[in-house]
């Protein structure tokens, strides 16, 4: 339902993030109230906070489409990627991760502040190693009365005790979630794991067994105690401040702790473009990186950089309802942002019918929950609506007109330089957002491509204006 860009601010000049919310996408007017209510209320609990390792928030504002809010921009890799692609951390990095943290979270707590969404994909490692604690979207700020007592607020697995037990809450429920990062770190496995009503009760009723144990390494003992406190069933069991969690960390490591994450295990390349010799490995599962973990929340089908995608003329010429595809559209980038566009009109390109259309896009969503809610969403489509009356023959690139682009067309010469295609990326970051670049570098990728195919390519999934306005931008830049 919205998209961080990377943005510039011209009056301070720096660059910053900017995270939208796309106000038509909520479901209804109460959604929308109370999803815009959690915006903003990130917008005061991250505003008041200035602290090396918090994510600053620098402004909140929102017209009839979009809410926004203008915030630090940071570059590097969230911990749960790191998770994903199976790094372990060394003792060292640990616990200069764990100290970063937990000096943040004292200050938060100090300001009133209680995060209550303390997890991996929210604990940013920056290409420094400095660590970043962002998204609170669902804070607690003294004096708010946005969540009452009994209300369930977090990521299972890392939601406290009493919490899923309806009880009074306070910043001890950050104390926990940290515990199970600490957890992880140590171990390379989260210490409650299984379904969410399984992970429901081990929280409130089972012990993990020791970091030392789970991992094989009984050097690892001096922090037993110390993980198995923070993640006490009951809240007086545990740390009462994260002064004192990361006081007890640093007395047990007992040697100088880095302020920063060591060279060695930084990530710095999260995603790199599909090789067209991967082939079908690539069907069912997440892209690899050059250091073979999942690189992206997107995925694109092994065919993405070999076919191009269809324009509205084209789609209605090969008998495709426009309205119904583009309700698919609306319904994809719940998901996924604005590269649901890029999906539905590629797979349009291959899909017999309505059927085949939307059980394929399913298949590029990550999570089993949200490929049953996009199939209930377009199961009566699905059901009943038909697919072309033609399967569209394959385009040739250079014989591509783009409407609406002063008549552009592709001719055959040289394919796209490395800086032909970083530029497109940054150009085309302007209409559709970050992923722009992995979709540049993507096309890029087809095997004899010229550099005009490659522009028009690109343009092609761009309403008239933008797609104007890309390639004349992409001109001049030049």
């Amino acid at each position: 339902m919205g998209v961080v860009y990377k943005s510039f601010d011209p009056v301070i000049r720096r660059s910053v993030a900017l995270k939208t919310i796309r106000k038509e996408l909520l479901a209804d007017e109460d959604e929308a109230a109370a999803f815009g209510e959690r915006f903003r209320n990130e917008a005061r609990a991250a505003g008041r906070l200035l602290h090396p390792g918090i994510v600053a928030v620098y402004e909140y504002g929102e017209d009839e489409q979009y809410a926004f809010i203008a915030m630090e921009y940071v570059e590097g890799s969230s911990l749960r990627q790191y998770f994903e692609r199976k790094v372990r951390f060394e003792e060292r990095d640990v616990v200069s991760v764990m100290a970063q943290l937990l000096d943040a979270l004292q200050y938060a707590h100090d300001q009133g502040v209680w995060h209550r969404d303390i997890k991996p994909a929210n604990i940013i490692i920056m290409n420094n190693g400095r660590v970043k604690v962002a998204d609170f979207g669902i804070a607690r700020v003294e004096s708010s009365t946005l969540t009452q007592v009994g209300a369930v607020m977090g990521t299972p697995g890392f939601i406290a005790p009493e919490q899923y037990l309806g009880k009074e809450v306070d910043h001890r429920v950050d104390l926990f979630a940290a515990g199970v990062v600490f957890y992880e770190l140590l171990t390379g496995e989260p210490p409650f794991s299984g379904s969410k009503e399984g992970v429901m009760y081990k929280v409130c009723h089972e012990t993990p067994a020791p970091p030392s144990v789970v991992s094989g390494k009984p050097a690892l003992a001096r922090f037993d105690g110390i993980a198995l406190r923070a993640l006490a069933k009951r809240p007086h069991e545990r740390y009462p401040t994260a002064d004192r969690f990361r006081t007890d960390l640093l007395d047990a490591y007992d040697q100088p702790v880095s302020p920063t994450v060591s060279e060695q295990t930084l990530i710095r390349d999260v995603v790199r473009a599909v090789d067209p010799g991967e082939g079908s490995s690539q069907r069912s599962g997440a892209r690899k990186s050059s250091r073979g973990g999942a690189s992206s929340p997107y995925r694109p089908s092994s065919s993405a950089p070999h076919v191009s995608t269809m324009s509205t003329q084209m789609l209605a010429a090969a008998g495709w309802n426009v309205e119904q595809l583009s309700a698919v559209e609306r319904s994809l980038a719940h998901f996924l942002g604005p590269i649901a566009r890029w999906m539905v009109r590629r797979a349009a390109r291959e899909a017999p019918d309505f059927a085949s259309l939307v059980n394929q896009l399913s298949e590029q969503l990550t999570t089993p929950s949200e490929r049953s809610k996009f199939l209930q969403q377009n199961a009566r489509l699905a059901a009943t609506g038909n697919g072309p009356a033609r399967l569209a023959e394959p385009v040739d690139d250079d014989a591509t007109v783009i409407p609406g682009a002063n008549n552009f067309r592709p001719t055959q010469g040289p394919g796209p330089t490395a800086d032909d295609v970083a530029r497109a990326g940054r150009l085309l970051a302007v209409h559709i957002g970050p992923i722009a670049q992995i979709l540049a570098r993507q096309t890029a990728t087809r095997p004899g491509i010229t550099r005009a195919a490659f522009l028009a390519q690109l343009a092609e999934g761009l309403n008239d204006t933008d797609r104007e306005r890309f390639l004349r931008d992409f001109d001049r830049s030049r």
